[in-house]
């Protein structure tokens, strides 16, 4: 039993992730054209027509442009709350509006897409109403919180369980202090509601990580204010003063802004085979 991973897009132009397995899969957020999503779809060999669902974390731009096409033109069902759809709907850049593919979620009551079981969480952002996603399938637990300003108990109650998972890492603080970005702005982005930066992100993975995380995508990177290997080092830093080792105990990736990340498959096994060696490990104590 197997499962694929790829981010079409991750940034603030756009912002797209693909999660399937071979016979279908869903999307998470929709902030490419549809063409573009048909494209790199097409590209890694994923039929579009396999898409059974989209789930939407917030209502920004760079995260629903292509969700009304999608859901109402191309009949693919939209999970996201009713806070989150009404304030897609009052959004200029999404020419069709939501309405007979809207599927209603409630935070924190879990629903279910064929075989995923997936839970959408709160995160602290400044959209009308945000969340993240911790999905399952089978024995393999994925988690998304593509925008946040920090770790809430709820949102780290959930991170903490994924084998797999998509944070946040958006700006170098330097950087976006330093740069051309006005007081206003800069503020936004500091803020609880805000964003993660590389730094706070390091912090978080080192203090949660566990044999059970397998790998670790970087997403949402700032163009103006980042740099793919700042929030990779920068993580793979802070790791390492934990005596963890990025390529051995785990795999890290900083997703990119603009192109599609290599196309990942992940087997089910993985997490058996960590069971059972913690099984073991137990029955030797004593």
């Amino acid at each position: 039993m197997s499962l694929q991973f790829l981010s079409l897009a991750s940034g603030s132009s756009g912002n797209c992730y693909y999660l399937g397995n071979e016979e279908y899969g869903i999307l998470i957020d929709a902030g490419k054209g549809v063409r573009t999503i048909k494209k790199v779809l097409k590209e890694y060999g994923i039929p579009f027509e396999k898409i059974v669902a989209l789930c939407i974390t917030h209502d920004h731009a760079d995260h629903i442009k292509a969700a009304g096409t999608l859901g109402e033109k191309y009949g693919i069902p939209i999970y996201t709350t009713e806070a989150i759809k009404n304030g897609m709907n009052r959004n200029y850049c999404m020419v069709d509006k939501i309405y007979s593919a809207h599927r209603p979620i409630v935070k924190e009551i879990p629903f279910k897409i064929k075989d995923f079981t997936i839970t959408a969480f709160e995160v602290p952002h400044d959209g009308s109403d945000n969340v993240g996603f911790f999905i399952s399938y089978g024995n393999l637990y994925f988690a998304f919180a593509t925008d946040l300003g920090h770790i809430t108990p709820t949102a780290d109650k959930y991170l903490r369980q994924a084998n797999y998972l998509v944070i946040e890492s958006n700006y170098d603080e330097a950087m976006l202090r330093n740069g051309s970005y006005p007081l206003h702005l800069q503020r936004r982005i500091l803020a609880d509601s805000g964003h993660m930066d590389n730094a706070r992100t390091a912090e978080y993975l080192a203090r949660i990580y566990t044999p059970a995380l397998r790998n670790i995508f970087l997403c949402h990177l700032s163009g103006d204010n980042n740099h793919p290997e700042l929030a990779y080092k920068t993580v793979e830093n802070r790791l390492y003063e934990e005596g963890i080792r990025v390529g051995k105990d785990v795999e890290l990736v900083a997703l990119t802004r603009n192109h599609p990340s290599e196309l990942y498959t992940f087997e089910e096994s993985e997490r058996m085979d960590w069971e059972s060696a913690v099984s073991g490990e137990d029955d030797c104590l004593g």
